[in-house]
């Protein structure tokens, strides 16, 4: 499968409480990570939409679960980073009911891609999220963002430490995708997995 020719892309809404999220049945993607890993610059990548997604250096700036129709056929669902964020712990709070409400809870959902930092290694919230996930039976898609930064040098010592952080769950280097927002990298490899999981949704 290659990288189908995107038509149209817009928010069609932006949730702050469960009860908000939308009724349609469109299949969809979530995308899952870290505040300033690079979500919302994944996601204007892959849909060929410079502004799509608002994108900034302070953490913390997606401050709802937000649904992206794609093609009038799929959600592209951007979810509030975790950890670090420069807002008050009520709020923080208040994001991750949401988030894991919705991947708990979503039924049309087919995937997450999970985000990780290329240059950091998994921590125990990563670890936390990618058990619930599996139990679940959620397709996982992880992804190294801002592989950018890391020459092919440093991604060979990289990708093992990573795995040997990830080894109770079973994840096998196959499974990750180097991404770059700044390069493109990444980015065919991405819609085929992404495609599999949409078109085959019910």
């Amino acid at each position: 499968m290659s990288s189908p020719k995107i038509t149209s892309a817009v928010l069609h809404t932006a949730v702050h409480r469960p009860e908000q999220f939308p009724r349609d049945h469109h299949p969809e993607v979530a995308f899952l990570g870290r505040s300033n890993v690079g979500k919302s610059s994944l996601i204007n990548t892959l849909l060929v939409r410079r502004g799509l997604v608002r994108t900034s250096r302070r953490p913390g700036c997606t401050r709802s679960v937000n649904f992206f129709l794609v093609n009038e056929r799929w959600f592209f669902v951007d979810l509030p980073g975790y950890g670090y964020a420069a807002v008050s712990q009520k709020v923080k709070a208040g994001w991750g009911d949401l988030i894991m409400t919705y991947l708990a809870e979503r039924q049309n959902l087919a995937a997450v891609v999970f985000l990780h930092d290329s240059r950091r290694l998994p921590g125990p919230a990563e670890m936390f999220l990618w058990e619930m996930l599996k139990t679940r039976g959620n397709g996982i898609i992880p992804v190294l963002t801002k592989a950018d930064q890391l020459k092919p040098g440093e991604r060979a010592r990289q990708l093992p430490k990573i795995l040997e952080a990830l080894k109770p769950l079973g994840v096998s280097a196959a499974d990750f995708l180097w991404f770059s927002a700044v390069t493109g990298e990444g980015r065919d490899k991405l819609w085929p997995r992404l495609r599999k999981y949409l078109e085959k949704a019910p």
